[in-house]
């Protein structure tokens, strides 16, 4: 390979599934060069292909699917007719993978710094004594704290920003020439992925490593690559600089892209409320936790004398890094975990002494849409099953009765009442986390906890989904908790604000005083690491 030549080349790449209903094309005939050292963005909806082109690189394609033509072609050796030894032996060293989805990639019965160190272990990099040791220093370097504590831990022991870092530790283990960053940070809040995309992008500069950066986020692709290609239907409908794509799209679906990214538009989807008589109230909440090693027991303050009102109809954002107790806290609210002090009330009730039939009517009136798509998802049952769930649970409707209405709820979030017959192993990630949705709502709750609803979708969809979740509060009176790490999401949908920080509340108010106003630096610190904004800025 010549200095001048690409260091992955991808030539007329078509790729396609094979599925019960026939042959599916995934990818017609891309062309894609990355350069060593650039840093190459590639966007585009759920469904369009972008982690199918991720995987063909890497000879990864899950069951079903076909390699039907094209080059593939990195540091001038064709990977699509190397055997599969060969292509082992590229796989880590050569071109590294940080894959989508931390619950589906890390081993649950392995210690997570175990897993970094496997990696040293397989490509000769380090011996046993020693790859302990840089494994804490990889995690570390992928910016978890406590990374010698961290790598004795599972996964199950950790957050989901947590177990995303992990991944990254492990695809930087063999210092690859090209790193496949497939959603490296939708799970990570927005200061902790500054930190890792920051890295990313030194070591890019650094080391002269090459990163093909997958992602639904505009202001990601904006702030941190040098070029974009946009995707659509399988095809690379445009590419060119970062700026000058973003500022001049030529193709209309990279214009539809760029009106529905919420850091780049800056638009509220209505108008703030104020809101009077509460439907949930916290007071002086406290939680507890108690991890335990071999020689030490130490108990982990999770949440720390917090305090909130939410008034009916209305949405509270919960933002924070990850690891500040957002996610415990909603559990609290929910009756799914017990406070060692402090109270919540539902619409008068206390759910802190529910016990029984009381609480299994409070949690009627309750429901949560799950973080992660991936693990909330039976892989047996069809999504028409799934979305129903609920009504058979709480006893709702005849057969006929609830599939209609589980019909309705997929309709409602923009996947037509076809996909109920699917699974979810045929369905994308932005797909599963609409199924999580409907399944949430096809109760008609009156609170309903959101954590980390639109995380997994791409700009477009995640307009759609968050306009849905507008509308569906109109017409029902419906109370949100949004959990989110993304506050130019916040900035569109929330009415009050309450940024927590290592378990304490920081900072409460309107949207409009915390995110406009804010008093503390934390807050100002979350802000300024909105990816895209200042792109965004200069778009409006």
């Amino acid at each position: 390979m010549t200095m001048t030549e690409p260091l992955l080349s991808i030539g007329d790449l078509a790729v396609s599934y094979r599925t019960a209903s026939g042959v599916v094309p995934a990818l017609r005939a891309v062309n894609l060069d990355v350069h060593s050292g650039e840093i190459m963005a590639l966007v585009g909806e759920s469904g369009s292909g972008k982690s199918t082109l991720a995987h063909a690189v890497l000879g990864l394609l899950p069951r079903g699917g076909s390699l039907d033509g094209g080059s593939l072609r990195f540091e001038g050796t064709e990977l699509s007719t190397l055997p599969e030894r060969a292509l082992r032996a590229v796989r880590g060293a050569g071109i590294a993978l940080v894959p989508q989805d931390p619950v589906m990639s890390l081993d649950p019965v392995k210690k997570v710094g175990d897993q970094v160190a496997e990696v040293l272990l397989i490509h000769g990099i380090e011996g046993r004594r020693g790859a302990r040791a840089a494994a804490a220093e990889l995690l570390a370097r992928a910016g978890i704290d406590h990374p010698e504590s961290r790598a004795g831990q599972y996964p199950h022991e950790l957050s989901g920003g947590l177990r995303q870092r992990v991944l990254i530790a492990i695809a930087l283990a063999a210092r690859p020439r090209l790193i496949i960053a497939d959603e490296p940070t939708s799970a990570l809040d927005v200061t902790v992925q500054q930190r890792i995309l920051d890295h990313l992008h030194e070591l890019a500069a650094a080391s002269n490593t090459a990163i093909l950066l997958v992602t639904h986020d505009l202001g990601v692709a904006a702030d941190r690559a040098q070029r974009v290609a946009v995707m659509s239907k399988g095809r690379i409908v445009e590419q060119g600089g970062s700026r000058s794509l973003l500022a001049a799209p030529a193709h209309d679906y990279t214009r539809g892209l760029l009106a529905a990214a919420p850091s780049l538009t800056g638009l509220r989807l209505r108008p703030e409320r104020e809101g009077t008589e509460p439907l949930v109230e916290a007071t002086g909440l406290v939680k507890t936790f108690t991890s335990r090693s071999r020689s030490s027991r130490r108990d982990i303050s999770a949440v720390d004398d917090v305090s909130l009102r939410i008034p009916k109809g209305t949405t509270l954002a919960l933002v924070g890094e990850s690891g500040s107790g957002k996610s415990t806290t909603a559990r609290l609210l929910l009756g799914l975990e017990r406070p060692r002090a402090g109270t919540v009330s539902f619409g008068g009730t206390d759910v802190t002494s529910a016990r029984g039939e009381r609480l299994r009517a409070l949690r009627g009136r309750m429901q949560l849409i799950y973080q992660n798509p991936y693990a909330s998802l039976n892989p047996r049952h069809s999504v028409g099953t799934i979305v129903a769930e609920p009504l058979r649970a709480f006893g709702i409707g005849n057969r006929s009765e609830r599939e209609a209405r589980a019909r309705d709820a997929l309709d409602a979030v923009t996947l037509g009442s076809s996909m109920a017959r699917r699974r979810p192993a045929e369905l994308s990630g932005g797909q599963r986390q609409r199924v999580a949705i409907a399944r949430a709502l096809v109760l008609r709750p009156e609170f309903v906890v959101c954590d980390e609803p639109v995380s997994a979708l791409d700009v477009s969809v995640q307009a759609r989904i968050l306009e849905l979740l507008v509308r569906v509060q109109e017409e029902f009176g419906l109370t949100y908790l949004f959990i989110s790490h993304d506050l130019a999401v916040v900035r569109q949908i929330a009415d009050q604000v309450v940024v927590m920080r290592a378990g304490k509340v920081e900072e409460a108010g309107s949207a409009s005083e915390v995110l406009g106003a804010p008093r503390s630096a934390y807050t100002r610190q979350l802000l300024a690491a909105i990816p895209g904004r200042r792109v965004g800025e200069e778009v409006r």
